[in-house]
């Protein structure tokens, strides 16, 4: 059974060596890419979900196809391979770059902005390296924005039994995230800065934030816009985050959804404390705090698009991702999801992530495997992670350490 779940799966998977530029009616994002993510050795992947000693970058252009085969607010992702760039989102352009290089692109994509601003998107829990490249290529688009689009991409296993992984990739990502802040902030070409974080990206753009203010002494005034999209954050952490980011502060805007499952999941798994992105904002003490401290709020709770868990609507509807766009165009103050239904069974009935990764996770998830492609997807990759990749060598040789977890969304979804 093990065999079989292995070797099936759902949509292709390293879906980023480039193709022809085949299809004159596309849209085209071209993308500066920063990672501490390893290197991987299997074309099409380019990026693993494991952990890299120094960040690396990329320079990456996605072919989109027009509205009228591709629904706004949707990544369409190639039923087979090569992508057909007429009808799937397709990698044009797949390019590792140096620092100086990364240097360059940003320059000019910078002059190129008109105003020079720059939009950085960090990702949330769950994501592949192609899905983070992906999605945000469609929010560029779709939003309409013409800032420097930068993708922060930090080490995911792209399974939602990796929660605690991704977590503490999160954490081993803040300095470089912040030497990028740091470095945009000193850039003199650079005049404005919006940031849009997703879910447990969140967690990673707050730190970085809260560590450059207590550095610096202060947020440098062109941070002008930071986007807090389904937050995976503590409230209890997020008021100390604030408090020491001090005077004078970004325009904070936060997402909110109170039917976000993922976050309800997430709060039993951190001591039943709220997480920020699944509070009701009219209720107390969260209107007033939220009043205080000049955040705005948009409330997503009877919004229809999104995931089966709910926690990606702020990319998937094309109200929302119009709106992020219009708010950074107007100087104003975000996930590609791949949940199976064993994984949302799983989230159901244990009331924990923290059985993911373990015997007893796997049991629960195994039945549903067999007859979902996305669950097979997340399942197989944890199997070989769970009992080592030497008992899955000889059936799954495309299995390598490293390799085997980048099989979800958002390793073999948030």
């Amino acid at each position: 059974m093990l065999s079989v779940l292995i070797g099936c799966g759902g949509r292709p998977k390293n879906v980023l060596t480039p193709v022809a530029d085949s299809a004159p009616d596309t849209s085209r994002v071209n993308l500066l890419v920063t990672t501490t993510r390893s290197r991987s050795a299997l074309e099409g992947e380019m990026f693993t979900g494991e952990r890299a000693p120094e960040p690396t970058f990329a320079d990456m252009t996605v072919s989109i196809p027009p509205e009228s085969v591709r629904k706004v607010g949707e990544v369409a992702w190639p039923k087979k391979l090569p992508s057909n760039p007429a009808t799937d989102f397709a990698t044009l352009k797949a390019d590792e770059i140096s620092r100086d290089g990364a240097r360059t692109w940003l320059s000019a994509a910078v002059r190129k902005s008109g105003d020079g601003s720059v939009l950085v998107f960090i990702h949330g829990f769950n994501n592949r390296f192609e899905d983070s490249v992906y999605r945000f290529a469609q929010i560029v688009q779709d939003s309409g924005v013409r800032s420097a689009p930068v993708l922060v991409t930090w080490p995911s296993r792209g399974s939602v039994f990796a929660y605690g992984y991704d977590r503490e990739s999160t954490n081993y990502t803040r300095n470089a995230l912040e030497t990028l802040f740091q470095y945009l902030a000193r850039d003199p070409e650079v005049k404005e800065v919006s940031i849009l974080a997703h879910s447990m990206g969140n967690w990673l753009a707050l730190e970085a934030l809260r560590q450059m203010a207590i550095r610096n002494g202060r947020l440098p005034v062109k941070f002008e816009n930071v986007m807090l999209a389904a937050p995976d954050v503590d409230v209890d952490v997020f008021r100390q985050q604030i408090t020491d980011m001090g005077e004078p502060r970004p325009h904070f805007t936060l997402f909110v959804s109170r039917d976000d499952r993922a976050l309800a999941l997430s709060r039993r798994v951190w001591g039943d404390v709220a997480r920020l992105g699944a509070i009701d904002p009219e209720q107390p003490p969260f209107k007033q705090e939220l009043s205080d401290n000049k955040i705005t709020v948009i409330d997503l709770t009877k919004v229809k698009a999104g995931d089966r868990l709910h926690h990606g609507k702020f990319a998937e509807s094309p109200e929302v991702v119009r709106l992020i766009g219009a708010r950074i165009s107007d100087g104003q103050a975000l996930t590609d999801s791949k949940i199976g239904l064993g994984d949302t069974l799983l989230a159901a009935t244990t009331g924990t992530a923290a059985a993911a990764g373990n015997v007893a996770g796997l049991i629960l998830a195994a039945p549903v495997a067999v007859i979902d492609a996305n669950t097979r997807d997340n399942y197989a990759g944890n199997v070989s992670g769970l009992f080592g990749s030497g008992t899955m060598q000889n059936k799954a040789p495309d299995c390598e350490p490293g390799v085997r977890a980048e099989r979800g969304q958002s390793g073999c979804g948030r």
